[in-house]
């Protein structure tokens, strides 16, 4: 089956003033979309044609329509499951214990920031586990995820940030520091401590 647009469990205007209307649309219907139409594409008549997105990103990224487009694909599905209106300001159960085992999450915050703020162009900042169970703050250019075998940062991704202008420039404009500051308001620690868990 071809890949499709992942439903948002919330209204586009839910994530306001973090994240305005207009560019959850925008993202969600017309970038997003274009990753899938890419990918489906990419991948059919191949071998990777019914695998998951998890296995595709894991196995299939030497052919870069498909390393971009995989990429997209998943990070974007990632990005709006962590996103909830309102936020839950604390991560909660084994994410929890986690992050106070990497240092608190104060320096969480300070290194996650770092990682989305000093991104040089467009890219994903990322919170990963690793197989022991610890955590890890990273980040990768363009499309990548700690998934592919092509990164330097690699783990299971449970909260990722989208720092291409696209995510944020309508009402930021040039202040990426301030879009990532903004990001901790609306993070699903739930959906995190889920992820976590598989």
């Amino acid at each position: 089956m071809a890949f499709e647009l992942p439903k948002l469990g919330y209204a586009y205007d839910a994530l306001e003033p973090t994240i305005d209307a207009a560019t959850m649309e925008i993202h969600h219907t017309k970038h997003h979309q274009a990753y899938i139409d890419n990918l489906n594409k990419a991948i059919a008549g191949t071998e990777l044609e019914g695998k998951t997105i998890e296995e595709i990103c894991k196995t299939g990224t030497d052919k870069a329509a498909v390393r971009n487009n995989g990429g997209g694909h998943f990070n974007h599905t990632l990005f709006w499951e962590i996103l909830t209106p309102g936020g839950s300001k604390e991560p909660v159960g084994k994410v929890k214990e986690a992050l106070e085992a990497f240092g608190g999450m104060e320096k969480f915050k300070t290194d996650f920031a770092e990682a989305a703020k000093t991104r040089f162009g467009s890219g994903w900042a990322w919170l990963c586990k690793k197989e022991d169970g610890s955590v890890t703050v990273c980040s990768t250019p363009n499309q990548d995820n700690p998934l592919m075998p092509v990164s330097d940062c690699q783990g299971t991704p449970i909260l990722g940030l989208d720092v291409w202008e696209h995510a944020y420039y309508l009402k930021y404009q040039n202040k990426r520091p301030d879009y990532v500051t903004a990001f901790f308001d609306v993070i699903n620690w739930d959906k995190v401590e889920e992820l976590y868990n598989k």
